[in-house]
This record gives structure tokens, C-alpha cells and sequence, in this order.
């Protein structure tokens, strides 16, 4: 799974962006030597990764190093303001107009207040816009009702 998938969907995208990713930690001869060590040697009172820190320490600023982690957020909400907003408007169309399953009034309310950027609803439109995506492929099946 990793070999095949995961890691090559995170090498392409972190080469796309010029980033650097954790893929040299899974070199086998680094996995070996390191998991030989003591437990009292990996970290130092409640700081994990204690030799790799120290090492990074020399070359690193300690600010990029001690800061939390920071994940890789879809900016979902961006996009649906921006580059998406007309395929989204044309999707949410039959839901506005109360042709789908979708309550419309809800999701006008949101959609509303996200393209203005009221409010970042994007993940949650985002969910009906894949439901209308896959129920507009379907042309004459019925879509299911709840």
C-alpha cells in the first residue's frame, strides 16, 4: 500500500511544490541502526526525537524545528470562492431550485454566506456538490430520497 500508493501520490505532490517530505526516515538501514537504541537516547524528559533534533539543530533554526505541526489543508474554501465557483454554481443550480433531494434552502444560505466570505463552509458544500456530481452522472436513474 505505501510503495504503490501513498507514497508515490506524496512524492509527486511534494515534488510539484518543491517540498521536502519524510520519505528519506524510511531509508531500512537508518529504521535498523535507530531502533537499537535505548529509549533514554531517543528522547530527553518530554522531547521525542531527541538525536534527530540535535542533529537538525546544527543546520536548522530552532524555530522551524520546535514550532507545532502544521498539516496541508485542501483549501477547499479558496477554491469554491475562486477557481471553482462557476462549476459549483452550476451543480448547486437544481438544488437551489428545489429539484433535488438536497434541502435548498439550507445549502443557499450557506453558499450565500461562503462566496461572500461570511463563513467557510466549503467542506460542507463540498459533500453536496460530490453527492450532485455523481447524481448528475446517473442521467435517468433516481436519485436515493431521505
Amino acid at each position: 500500500y505505501l510503495p504503490d500508493d501513498i507514497l508515490v501520490k506524496v512524492d509527486r505532490a511534494s515534488m510539484a511544490h518543491s517540498l521536502e517530505t519524510r520519505l528519506p526516515f524510511l531509508d531500512h538501514h537508518l529504521i535498523e541502526s535507530v531502533w537499537g537504541l535505548p529509549a533514554s537516547v531517543k528522547s530527553h524528559g518530554v522531547e521525542t526525537k531527541w538525536p534527530l533534533r540535535q542533529l537538525l539543530r546544527r543546520h536548522i533554526p530552532a524555530e522551524l524545528i520546535d514550532r507545532p505541526k502544521k498539516g496541508f489543508d485542501v483549501p477547499i474554501d479558496t477554491w469554491l470562492r475562486g477557481p471553482l465557483r462557476d462549476w459549483a454554481d452550476e451543480l448547486l443550480c437544481p438544488v437551489l431550485a428545489g429539484e433535488t433531494q438536497v434541502d435548498g434552502s439550507i445549502v443557499g444560505r450557506m453558499w450565500d454566506a461562503h462566496t461572500r466570505g461570511d463563513s467557510a463552509w466549503g467542506h460542507h458544500l463540498w459533500s453536496v456538490l460530490m453527492f450532485e456530481g455523481w447524481r448528475a452522472d446517473r442521467p435517468g436513474e433516481r436519485s436515493p430520497t431521505w
